[in-house]
Formats: C-alpha cells, sequence, structure tokens
C-alpha cells in the first residue's frame, strides 16, 4: 500500500451542492465546523479531502455521493484532461457525440458547453474548500492545540493555501479574468467581485511566496503532499508563461525558482516509462508533487484510470488490455499525427500502439485512426496488474510536476532572454532529457546543440515529446503562439481534416452561462 495521505471520510463532511449564485458557499455538513475541527488528527482528515478533490468526483467509490450536481458532475482531473488535450493535436477523441467533446475537438465551444462549465465549478468548488478550511485554521481557532499539534495544522494549513494557489492558477489560464473569493468573504450573501489576469497572477504569487518558510522540504514531505518544492514549480510555470497572462516577461523568475527546486535533490529517473506506471509513487526522486491515485483508498474513473482506460482500444483486434494493466479497454483517445512524426528513432519516450492502426487522423472518431498512446499503464515495475480497473479503478499516480518540466522550463527561459544560467547549463538539462530518452543512441541520435535549442519551436516540440498527455500542451501551444494561428496546424484543427486557424478568443475558455446570470459582476468579452 502506498504510504500517502488518504482521504478519512465524516459523514456527510464536505458534500457541497452545485454552487451557481454563491462561489464562496461554504459545504453542506451534517456535522458542523465546531464538530469537526476539534483534533489536529481531523484538520489532517479534511486536508486529506481537499487533495482527493482534483481527481475524485464525490465521498464514496468512484464518485458515488458526488461533491457536485452541476451538469455532467465530472471530475476535476477529466475536466482537465479535456480542457487542456482534447483541442490540441495530442488526442483524437473517439465517442465525440456520447462524451460531448465535439466542441472541444473541433475548437468551437461556447459558454454552455458542459466540460467547460464542470472544469469551471470543480474549480471554485475545490477553492471553496479551501477557503473553509482556512476559516478554521487560523492562530486564534488553533490555540487550544499542543505545540506540536499547532506546528503540523501551519504545515497543513500552507498546503490549503498552496492547493487553493493551484487552483487559481487553473482558473486564470483556462478562464483568465474570474470571480474572486478568499476566507477572508463572508459567506451566504456574498458575491464574488471580478478579478482581472493581473490581481489573480499577483495573488498566486504573493501566497507561493508568504508560504514557503511552513511548506515542508522534500525530504520531510508525506508522499501526496505538497513540499516546497511543488510551490517553486507553480512559481516557475506561472512564470514562464506570464507574459501570456500579464503582458510581462518574467522569464528570470521562471529560472529562480527552477534553481530553487533543482537545489531541493530531485534527480532523474533512469526509465522514463517508470514514471507514468502503478508504481511510481516509488519515483519521488523526480515526482515533485503527484495526486495520489489508488485503486483500494481513492477509486477515481476520472484521473489515471481515464487515461489509461481511455488509451486501450475497445474494439482493436490487436491491442491487449492486459498488456497495460487493465481489464477492458475503454477505446476513448488516439494520438493525432502530428505529435508521433516528432520523434526520431531510438527515442523511448515514443511509446505508441500503431499495429491496425493508421498514422493518420482520417476521421476523428474512427478508433483505426491515429495510435494508440502507451505511455501510461496500470502495470507494476514487475510488470503485473496493479488492480482490477473494472472494480476499482487504476494505481497509477498523476505527476503534476516533475523535475523534467523544470529543466526545459529553465532551459526556455535562458533562450527566451532570462538571466540567472547560460545557455551551456540550459543545454545540458535539455541533453540530460536526450540522454534518457535514447540511452546508447544518444551519442548518434539523441545529442542536441546549442545551435538547435534557439530553433523557434525546439522547445514546443520538445515540451510535446517530453510532457505529451500530461496536460501541459494546450498552454504550450498558447505561449508559442501556435493553438489558434495559422502558424502550426494539425489534423481537425478548426473541424477540417488539414486544419485551419481559429478565432483568437479560443485562446480563453468562456464563464459558463449560469454562472454570468447568477453573478453580475461576471462577463465574457468575445462569447
Amino acid at each position: 500500500m502506498k504510504k500517502t495521505l488518504y482521504i478519512i471520510l465524516f459523514a456527510g463532511l464536505i458534500v457541497m451542492n452545485s454552487c451557481l449564485d454563491d462561489l464562496d458557499q461554504a459545504p453542506h455538513v451534517e456535522d458542523t465546523a465546531e464538530d469537526v475541527y476539534t483534533t489536529a488528527a481531523n484538520y489532517k482528515a479534511v486536508l486529506a479531502k481537499l487533495y482527493a478533490a482534483f481527481y475524485t468526483a464525490g465521498q464514496e467509490k468512484g464518485g458515488n455521493n458526488s461533491d457536485l450536481d452541476s451538469n455532467s458532475g465530472q471530475d476535476y482531473m477529466r475536466c482537465y484532461f479535456n480542457l487542456q488535450e482534447c483541442g490540441t493535436d495530442e488526442v483524437a477523441s473517439t465517442w465525440l457525440e456520447g462524451d460531448k467533446v465535439s466542441d472541444l475537438t473541433y475548437l468551437s465551444w461556447d459558454a454552455n458547453d458542459p466540460w467547460v462549465s464542470d472544469m469551471y465549478y470543480r474549480i471554485f468548488y475545490n477553492i471553496s474548500l479551501c477557503n473553509e478550511f482556512l476559516r478554521n485554521a487560523g492562530d486564534e481557532q488553533i490555540s487550544g492545540f499542543t505545540e506540536s499539534e499547532q506546528a503540523d495544522i501551519r504545515h497543513y494549513r500552507a498546503e490549503a493555501r498552496f492547493l487553493r494557489a493551484l487552483a487559481y492558477y487553473h482558473a486564470m489560464d483556462l478562464f483568465r479574468n474570474v470571480p474572486f473569493v478568499t476566507e477572508n468573504d463572508p459567506v451566504g450573501t456574498f458575491i464574488p467581485p471580478r478579478y482581472e489576469a493581473k490581481q489573480v497572477f499577483e495573488f498566486i504569487e504573493t501566497e507561493l511566496k508568504e508560504i514557503d518558510n511552513d511548506l515542508l522540504s522534500k525530504n520531510e514531505c508525506e508522499y501526496g503532499r505538497a513540499p516546497k518544492a511543488a510551490a517553486y514549480a507553480l512559481l516557475a510555470k506561472l512564470y514562464l508563461n506570464a507574459e501570456v497572462y500579464i503582458n510581462t516577461e518574467r522569464y528570470t523568475d521562471c529560472i529562480t525558482n527552477c534553481k530553487k527546486v533543482i537545489a531541493e535533490g530531485y534527480i532523474l529517473e533512469p526509465e522514463y516509462q517508470k514514471l507514468f506506471n502503478a508504481d511510481n509513487h516509488k519515483r519521488t526522486n523526480e515526482i515533485i508533487f503527484a495526486y495520489a491515485v489508488d485503486a483500494e483508498k481513492a477509486v477515481t474513473w476520472g484521473a489515471t484510470t481515464y487515461i489509461i482506460c481511455g488509451a486501450v482500444g475497445n474494439s482493436s483486434d490487436y491491442q491487449k488490455p492486459g498488456d497495460y494493466g487493465v481489464t477492458s479497454g475503454w477505446g476513448s483517445f488516439r494520438v493525432r499525427g502530428n505529435i508521433p512524426k516528432l520523434f526520431k528513432a531510438g527515442d523511448k519516450r515514443a511509446l505508441f500502439f500503431s499495429e491496425g492502426q493508421t498514422l493518420e487522423v482520417e476521421t476523428v472518431d474512427n478508433q483505426s485512426n491515429g495510435y494508440f498512446v502507451t505511455k501510461w499503464t496500470n502495470l507494476t515495475d514487475t510488470g503485473e496488474q496493479a488492480s482490477n480497473t473494472a472494480d476499482g479503478g487504476v494505481n497509477t499516480d498523476f505527476p503534476v510536476f516533475r523535475l523534467a518540466d523544470i529543466y526545459l522550463m529553465l532551459a526556455e527561459s535562458v533562450t527566451r532572454g532570462g538571466s540567472g544560467s547560460s545557455a551551456t547549463e540550459a543545454l545540458g538539462y535539455v541533453n540530460k532529457l536526450r540522454e534518457r530518452a535514447f540511452g546508447d543512441a544518444y551519442d548518434t541520435s539523441g545529442k542536441v546543440s546549442e545551435s538547435e535549442i534557439l530553433l523557434p519551436d525546439f522547445f514546443l516540440n520538445e515540451r510535446a515529446m517530453e510532457l505529451y498527455w500530461e496536460c501541459t500542451r494546450r498552454t504550450d501551444l498558447i505561449r508559442f503562439g501556435s493553438f489558434t494561428t495559422s502558424a502550426y496546424r494539425w489534423e481537425w484543427k478548426g473541424g477540417v481534416k488539414e486544419g485551419k486557424a481559429v478565432d483568437d478568443k479560443y485562446n480563453i475558455y468562456p464563464i459558463p452561462a449560469t454562472d454570468l446570470t447568477a453573478n453580475p459582476n461576471l462577463y465574457n468579452e468575445n462569447y
């Protein structure tokens, strides 16, 4: 069993209905705050729920006793994967109509899209959970505990602020200008103000800096909880994309925070695919922070269950579900043709199943078009199936931040003019990843030169090869000016086989129409 922070469920402790008219609505509870926040152990149990809300949909197995009744009630990670991947060159979705992902796939959604709405309400549900925890974790509220217990709760409090910052980062990245609430706002009739991206950016930045002293270091932190390096990694990602969010370059700050992560003592995992198997909780050398999916304690049909089962065909005569540690395939996803073409021969990151599949995606919803991705599995290090996926989902964690991404963010920031590192150091980090990817073929096929990393699309392509299906692609394409423009086309971009440019408004998702009605402070500029 994984040594991690698991959910301990109180009867009805944090069960929240849709909060269309009040994004700071307190969770509906059977036990009151006075009942719950009586022991340090209970604080930790609630903290576990804050983490689990990023990858489970409810209080019970597989999302039963749902947290939210809005729209389809999908879990956070399933929504996030779809919004970050389905409209890009990394995913071709099979069940366009059944899963209602046609508009995501063709970059044609509107303010009534169910996935956009579910993502929005999941984000603000998680923010409301964190706010409620923080209302009950101030110095005054915990003053009756022992000094040791108070110290523990201060760590929990910092982690809740980190998780709230992560949710606000997703809100800003996906929706840009959003409603804003904290634990200091009243509960009940409060109508949240609309914060513009710059205000949200500054809040996230301030929060992550302020909690530094109260987050635990890498070696102190229990698996499944966020260490200091997770905050540094989120800051690095915030700064890498600052020009998109606030029209200001912050590449030097990105480099600074990447170096802080590296200084915490992380090193690369020798085998790339072991980062994505059912024993990846052992990869704390490279994985900085992960959603700790567990087939017994934190069962989900979203998150990595969605990714792994979705990448195994359910009509293929060739692909065997057991080879990937799953009981059956869902046939949900393949990759569009542009991505496999990026890889050189010998690159061990090219993990695709091609037998019986065409490279090109002639028809998006045809399972035989496009390669299946085999990067993610539910297999242990010894090749055994880790869990019965028909009953308990997969046992594979989702790495939110890992060292490879830190290397690539630092190197890209150097090439974009950031200071605090050098081209030589940047090249060294890129080639560390290349050496792992190519192994014995590194010197002949994998090693790159300084002139190569300065090419315009080098990092866009390198990030695709290293990080595909890790929920970075949409954000990366936008940073390179390639998501909506004609600068880069892929199959079925904009709804046509050869791909086409679309309206720039699709760089940002719209606030759902339901919340525009409920909150007069909100509006969409272009929808």
